[in-house]
Order: structure tokens, then C-alpha cells, then sequence
């Protein structure tokens, strides 16, 4: 992994100047201003310091030295909450938390550290801790940090695949900081920069949502909509292609009226065609789709004929919508379903409703889509931010 900072007037140009240098697959680490030191220091503007991390191109798993860690396990159970972020949620990601890289994350992740000394604690009598705790507490250490993970529901093989990349330093002499650190800087560069919905551009923009009955796509969208209407002040229009619920529709055509946009039912290819050309002075068209079984083979054709009637007049984007309640099991059968005829962006809804956010990264690695937003509740805008990987690897490892 390369670890490397750059400054500049602006994050925007520390940022290019990162992306110049190191490639355009740069995950942004941290974001600091930082005031200038000397004489007359108080005249000089602050500059900012943008951290970045990029994985080595040589860099492979090393051999499974952790798996017994699934069989073996020490720790206590971890709370965990919500991920919280900035409630401007169009092509404005929060703001990254500052974290020193000498110390890799401030806190110890609130302390983790101290969940490993307890555990000691209670493993061995209190009046004999200091001659009995084992010598190689590194290994407890990331048997806590396995433990946390698996009761995050993160998949055993992809918390086996972090343990076995951190094996390349030498835990027996690293620091539990620097072992820490390097798990989370790690599974911040594997979720990637949260992709949003970009602003200020040329052409007209169709964005599709997509995913399956019951998970929130109504609802999302119109938490988008009033985004890009109320904040952004953009021209947008609402269409369905879900013909076979009508409350669907109702319901979006409500939130239409609401926002004073254009809404229309779409039942064919021609039509959806149609639409874009009679809307062609707006900035976006978004997209309801009807909610479907992964097994059902027409439906998903005539999802795919939607998708394919936008030709290359306009720019065109999808978004998997799914929820974080779903079985893993059941989410990468819905994952593999559309991935038959479509990219798409990942959005996850229904944060508030489970004490877990393994599935966040489960799912993100298994498809390599990017991260896009989160929702945790029903109330439109307020309820949808964009993702955050930091705070969510956060809570994942144990944080609060």
C-alpha cells in the first residue's frame, strides 16, 4: 500500500495534484487544513493537506496464515449504530474525519485497543495479568479484530482475505496502532470513493433505479428528486415503468405533484424513447422500475429492453437499490441477476432497521460496483447521505 500527502490551496487541488502523480484510482484518506508555521505566521493563509492511498499493483494475498482465526475467537460484543453523513447528498460527500497518519486513525478506533486489554483481563486473573498475557498479543489482537468483523456479518472469506493481506507486516514486532491502521486504511481503499450523482454537466442525464420489490426505490428516488429540485435547483422529470403495482406509481406521482415536476407511466420501449425526446430541456429523467424476483426471466428481458431504448444522445446511469436487512445469500443471487444486463451503483436503504453493516461490504466486494448512497428512513429528502467509507469501516471495526 502507498501512503502519500499533498498539499495545496484548495482540497480540489491537492486532490488533482494526488491524481496527477499517482493515477486517477487514488482513495482520498483524510482532508485537514493546515495553518502555516514561522514568522508572521498569522498573515499566511492555511493551506490543505489531503491524504491519500493507493494498493501496490504487486501486491497479492499472501497465504491463508489467519484462517484459524473462524475456529478461534476472543472479544466481547461491539455497539454499533447508523452511519451518519452530511445531508447534501448530490455529488457532495462528507467531509473526511482528520486522522494522523503517523498514528493511522486517532483513538484507536475509539479505543479498540482497550477491548483486547480487557478481554486479557478477563481470560487471566487480574493480580496475574501483567506475568501471564501472552507474549504474542498481536494475535489476540486481530483474533478481536476477526471476532468484530464476523458479528458485523462481514463474510468469513472476506475477513479471512484482510487478516491474510495484513499478515505481509511482521505482527509480531508491528504495534496493535499500526496493525489497526492497516486493516483500515485496507477496507477504505476496497470500498472506494462513494460514486453520486454528478452535477454541471453538458447533456441530459436518465438514471435508472433498479432492484427488488419492497426495498425503498420509491422512496429513494424521491429523496433524490427533491435533492437535485430544492437544493441543486435542476429540472427533473419522474417516470415509472412499474406497471404492475399501483400504488408504485401513485406513490411517485404524488411526490411528483408535491415537487411540481413532470411524471408519466411508461409501458413500452417507444414510449420511454418518447419521453426522453419530449423532455429533452430538462436535466434529469429518474427512472422507476418495477421491483421483480430474481428468477423471473420476463420481467428482467423487459427491464433490459427499457435500459437499452436510451441511445448515446444521453448520458445514462443505474443504480442497484437494495436493503441492508437482506440475507447475504439472497443478495448476491439478486446481485448476479441484474449484473446479467446492466452495470449499476450501489445504494443501500433501510440502515436504520439492523445493527449490522457487514452486508455493505460484502456486497461491494463481491460486485466491485461502486458505493454510492445510504438511506435510514422514510423521510423524504431528509433520510438518504452519501456513503461514507470511513465511518462505516469505523462501526465495522468496532467503533462507535
Amino acid at each position: 500500500m502507498i501512503i502519500k500527502k499533498f498539499q495545496a490551496k484548495t482540497e480540489e487541488e491537492a486532490v488533482s495534484a494526488a491524481r496527477k502523480e499517482m493515477g486517477e484510482n487514488v482513495v482520498i484518506m483524510s482532508v485537514r487544513s493546515l495553518k502555516k508555521k514561522g514568522l508572521f505566521s498569522f498573515l499566511k493563509k492555511p493551506v490543505v493537506e489531503v491524504t491519500v492511498g493507493m494498493e501496490e499493483e504487486t501486491e497479492r494475498p499472501a497465504a491463508n496464515a489467519f484462517s484459524m482465526l473462524a475456529q478461534k475467537s476472543v472479544g466481547q460484543t461491539i455497539n454499533r449504530g447508523m452511519v451518519r453523513q452530511s445531508p447534501d447528498i448530490i455529488d457532495e460527500p462528507e467531509p473526511v474525519e482528520s486522522v494522523k497518519t503517523e498514528k493511522v486513525i486517532e483513538q484507536r478506533l475509539d479505543n479498540l485497543q482497550s477491548l483486547l486489554e480487557k478481554q486479557l483481563v478477563k481470560t487471566h486473573e487480574k493480580d496475574d495479568f501483567e506475568k501471564n498475557v501472552p507474549e504474542d498479543s498481536s494475535v489476540q489482537f486481530l483474533k478481536l479484530v476477526y471476532k468484530t468483523l464476523i458479528d458485523n456479518e462481514v463474510s468469513e472469506k472476506y475477513a479471512n482475505e484482510l487478516l491474510d493481506e495484513v499478515s505481509k507486516i511482521d505482527t509480531a514486532k508491528a504495534s496493535v496502532d499500526l496493525i489497526l491502521g492497516n486493516i483500515y486504511q485496507k477496507m477504505i481503499l476496497k470500498f472506494g470513493q462513494p460514486v453520486t450523482i454528478p452535477l454541471g454537466l453538458d447533456r441530459q442525464r436518465v438514471i435508472f433505479f433498479i432492484g427488488p420489490t419492497g426495498v425503498g426505490k420509491t422512496t429513494t428516488i424521491a429523496k433524490i428528486a427533491s435533492q437535485l429540485c430544492v437544493n441543486q435547483k435542476k429540472k427533473v422529470v419522474l417516470l415509472t415503468t412499474d406497471t404492475y403495482r399501483i400504488a408504485a406509481a401513485e406513490q411517485l406521482k404524488t411526490y411528483a405533484s408535491i415537487l411540481d415536476v413532470p411524471f408519466r407511466v411508461i409501458y413500452t420501449e417507444e414510449e420511454m424513447t418518447e419521453a426522453v425526446r419530449d423532455y429533452g430541456g430538462y436535466d434529469y429523467i429518474l427512472v422507476d422500475t418495477a421491483g421483480h424476483s430474481q428468477h423471473n426471466t420476463e420481467q428482467k428481458d423487459s427491464m433490459a429492453h427499457f435500459l437499452r431504448s436510451i441511445d448515446d444522445s444521453v448520458d445514462k446511469d443505474t443504480y442497484l437499490v437494495v436493503s441492508a436487512t437482506t440475507k447475504y445469500r439472497d443478495l448476491l443471487a439478486i446481485a448476479d441477476a441484474y449484473s446479467e444486463f446492466t452495470d449499476y451503483k450501489l445504494i443501500f436503504t433501510k440502515l436504520d432497521e439492523t445493527t449490522t453493516l457487514g452486508n455493505l461490504f460484502n456486497l461491494c466486494m463481491y460486485t466491485g460496483a461502486s458505493m454510492s448512497y445510504v438511506t435510514c428512513g422514510q423521510n423524504v429528502p431528509d433520510d438518504i447521505e452519501v456513503f461514507s467509507p470511513q465511518s462505516t469501516v469505523k462501526q465495522l471495526l468496532g467503533g462507535k
